[in-house]
């Protein structure tokens, strides 16, 4: 018996219109519910795929193979940042950051006010210090801190808070 609820791409867009899509939002808040529908990221989506909970659908079922091209062709390093998503998604909220310049914002499991803006990087990836800064900036300025996720050649994830403090 197949319990998979169907995720459609379409237009742009990632969304189902399944009671299963609906509880699901509002016991583990994944996705945005929005005109009958509820609208996942390409995060949100293949966790859901990952974790056996949906199929995605762009007319007709995909392979965890097509997923990823699909999904990269948005978000360069799409594996790595998900491997941040599903480390950070164990214990918080995690919806997308870009109208903050960050790739996610992630909350407390109380989701009133987002306490970090992520910026995921690969390990072997070399960070500007002029970058590091402008993005805890940005952080700061939205009353926010900063978590910086690496990602090493194992896919393990390790966080660094990075916030201002005043001598």
């Amino acid at each position: 018996m197949n319990n998979k609820f169907p995720i459609h791409i379409s237009k742009g867009r990632i969304f189902s219109s399944s009671q299963k899509a609906f509880s699901i939002q509002d016991s583990k808040n994944l996705g945005e519910k929005s005109n009958n529908k509820v609208n996942y990221s390409e995060f949100e989506a293949f966790y859901l795929f990952e974790t056996n909970q949906a199929e995605i659908i762009k007319n007709k079922s995909l392979s965890e193979e097509k997923i990823i091209r699909e999904f990269s062709k948005k978000h360069k390093e799409f594996l790595v940042k998900y491997q941040v998503f599903k480390a950070l998604r164990k214990n918080h909220i995690v919806k997308t950051g870009s109208k903050f310049g960050a790739e996610f914002r992630v909350y407390d499991q109380i989701a009133n006010h987002a306490k970090w803006l992520v910026f995921p990087v690969k390990q072997s990836e070399k960070l500007n210090l002029h970058e590091l800064i402008s993005k805890t900036r940005i952080a700061h300025s939205t009353a926010k801190k900063l978590l910086l996720a690496i990602v090493d050649s194992e896919n393990d994830v390790l966080f660094y808070e990075i916030d201002w403090i005043k001598i």
